[in-house]
């Protein structure tokens, strides 16, 4: 039951109060028609979010329910009905099944939707001759998936993008292609053949899209490192990459700063470097001798003809998280991009002309997918040099029209807590997609409530999969931090520890799927993917490592990796199930759970690590009532440790497994 002082206690003076209970009571029917008129008829961004709150908890008396519906004209015009259309079925949930039962058909309408261009045309589109875990696609044909990034009108903007400080800035498709092409003919000039590895361990800049690209039209492969990487983490790359040269900037300025970046690379002793300007005032004057400055590199010349390739040969080497030890390298061929285009088409429904967003970087493997999502469906992509955690960035969103933004869960959680994204106007969005970690529930709906309801498409896979295995569609009802579809062309099953299909338990893929790896460059593929695999009616599966709640048919929440998984007192648990609870807190901005094992053996212990913004001194009990009250009466925390920030990776996933060395060393001493 709603009272007029549960909503003036959310800031409303008492008139206002009283003007929207009277218009809340006469509000008839399910739970989710009453909640598509509250959130089209009674809230505003510019309400504070405890009334979105308090308006959704009544609603749905406390259950997880939508809070975006697609109209009648989303639905209609979605890429994903067009194919419903094309291939006359009746409904998304019909579409998807025919995606995974016809999948070839399925991804032979895919390419052609997205106009994949082919040199020489295939003899077979999928030939399953090594089986179903290592197919050919496109077998006996030859391409350059960088001729697929070019199908636009010239004259549209290819990049829209803001120096930190700076105005919008714009570069053509034309423009795009004609820097990439004096890319491609400098490393042909330098005397790289098709085949050879060149390093890109730089920001996302327009630049560096152009040598990406660059890269991939000379027939080379880019061997992709993340710019916060220490040195000893770059010579890591470089080696398992193989790079015979790299593309990288002498500074990163940021949050006017001058970041080193080039003196990394030297003390990493990197190949030949190509050094841009990331400073002010021009490139350094003291390079290493052999190093080129930019502007010496690029090459004036005609046109460049995109260097005609199989299909599988490498495009880029990209890297699994790990910060110790030597990090898996999966590489991407020219079929992987496919996936990058496929996802974003048919989930997130990029369009033709559309702005698209995300802040990333190229070593993280959605630096690539933004580059192949915008291009292969002939989109802007926005790029911001600056903090995305700052106003400047919501302002760069605003400025250049984004139409979708993806977001990293714990960004939008920093928004929240500071306020620094409200009040600006968000109405040109249609989607956003959020990946890279569990998010959660109350920070989603806030940035919801922010841009009045678009929705936020969960995205979850890696870049294994080129792409994912569970995004949620714009066609269907969204509820915060679920998923509301699997990705069409991807099927998947969920196995409990005794290999049963259960309906929470670990994730398997069922192969094969443009996107999905057949071969990792430092490690046993088949080990690493398909060994002790329980089978499933003499299907081959394909383990993910995820674990995955089936919450109704086509609907889904992901609970974490299943190596974060702990028992506490024979009871299973996820860290992200505990994490989502305590982080609800007021004063929390963020935590990790762990479970370590007590001195002289006995069940795990419960250890969360937390970031906290206040002076309460009692944490652990504060923590410990939630959890008992909202998860389960019998988990006891044993301690909270309290830190400045998380280790995360450089595509910002928590380290969990740092913290349990961590947490072991600390008690060693």
């Amino acid at each position: 039951m709603l009272r007029r002082e549960d909503l003036m206690a959310c800031g409303l003076d008492e008139v206002a109060a009283a003007e929207l209970l009277l218009r809340f009571e006469v509000l008839v029917g399910s739970p989710e028609a009453r909640w598509r008129e509250v959130a089209r008829r009674l809230l505003r961004p510019d309400h504070p979010f405890a009334l979105h709150q308090l308006l959704y908890e009544v609603v749905y008396d406390g259950e997880l329910g939508p809070v975006f519906f697609p109209e009648p004209a989303d639905i209609e015009g979605a890429n994903a009905t067009a194919l419903q259309r094309e291939s006359g079925l009746p409904s998304y949930d019909a579409l998807f099944a025919w995606s995974v039962d016809e999948w070839e058909a399925f991804w032979h309408k895919t390419v052609a939707r997205l106009g994949i261009r082919l040199q020489k045309p295939y003899e077979r589109f999928v030939d399953l001759a090594q089986g179903p875990t290592a197919p050919e696609w496109l077998a006996g044909a030859e391409m350059n998936i960088a001729e697929s990034c070019f199908q636009a009108d010239g004259e549209q903007t290819a990049i829209v993008f803001q120096r930190e400080g700076g105005q919008l800035e714009r570069m053509s498709y034309a423009a795009l292609e004609m820097l990439c092409d004096r890319v491609a003919s400098g490393l042909v000039a330098a005397g790289f053949v098709p085949g050879d590895r060149i390093a890109v361990d730089m920001p996302m800049t327009a630049e560096a899209v152009a040598i990406y690209l660059g890269i991939v039209k000379a027939g080379c492969a880019v061997v992709a490192i993340a710019d916060s990487f220490a040195a000893a983490e770059i010579a890591t790359r470089l080696k398992i990459g193989s790079a015979q040269a790299v593309f990288t900037q002498d500074v990163i300025l940021r949050g006017g700063r001058e970041l080193p970046l080039y003196s990394r690379l030297v003390e990493a002793q990197a190949p030949q470097a190509i050094v841009l300007s990331g400073r002010v005032n021009g490139t350094r004057d003291d390079l290493r001798d052999g190093d080129l400055r930019w502007e010496d590199f690029l090459r004036e010349g005609d046109v460049f003809s995109a260097v005609a390739r199989s299909p599988d040969e490498i495009t880029n080497i990209l890297f699994s998280s790990g910060t110790t030890g030597d990090p898996k390298a999966l590489p991407w061929t020219h079929i992987h991009p496919i996936k990058c285009g496929a996802d974003a088409h048919y989930h997130q429904d990029v369009h033709p002309g559309d702005v698209v967003a995300w802040p990333t970087n190229l070593g993280w493997m959605m630096g690539p997918w933004l580059i192949y999502a915008a291009f292969l469906n002939r989109a802007t992509m926005a790029l911001y040099y600056g903090a995305p955690t700052q106003r400047g960035f919501g302002e760069f969103i605003r400025d250049a029209e984004v139409s979708m933004l993806g977001v990293i869960p714990s960004m939008v959680r920093t928004w929240r807590g500071s306020g620094c994204m409200e009040g600006i106007d968000f109405s040109a969005i249609r989607a956003f997609s959020a990946t890279g970690e569990c998010s959660n529930a109350e920070d989603m709906h806030y940035l919801m409530a922010l841009s009045g309801y678009r929705p936020i498409l969960e995205y979850c896979g890696g870049t294994e999969l080129a792409g994912g295995y569970l995004l949620s569609t714009l066609v269907k009802p969204v509820a915060p931090s679920t998923f509301n579809s699997a990705t069409l062309g991807t099927d998947l099953v969920i196995l409990d520890e005794a290999g049963e299909v259960c309906d929470s338990g670990e994730v398997f893929l069922l192969p094969p799927a443009i996107g999905m790896s057949s071969q990792v460059l430092n490690r046993d593929h088949h080990e690493v993917y398909y060994a002790d695999v329980p089978g499933l009616h003499e299907v081959q599966l394909r383990r993910h490592g995820d674990q995955v709640e089936r919450l109704s048919p086509g609907n889904y929440r992901v609970h974490g990796r299943a190596d974060d998984t702990m028992n506490l007192g024979g009871i299973k648990v996820s860290s992200a199930e505990i994490e989502r609870v305590v982080n609800g807190i007021d004063g929390v901005v963020e935590t990790a759970a762990i479970a370590v094992p007590p001195p002289g053996g006995g069940p795990s212990l419960l250890v969360v690590y937390a970031v906290l913004h206040g002076s309460d001194d009692d944490w652990q009990d504060t923590m410990q009532q939630v959890l008992r009250g909202e998860l389960n009466p019998l988990f006891k925390i044993h301690e909270v440790v309290v830190v400045e920030a998380l280790p995360r990776t450089a595509s910002n996933k928590v380290m969990r497994r740092i913290l349990r060395e961590m947490y072991g060393r600390d008690e060693e001493t």
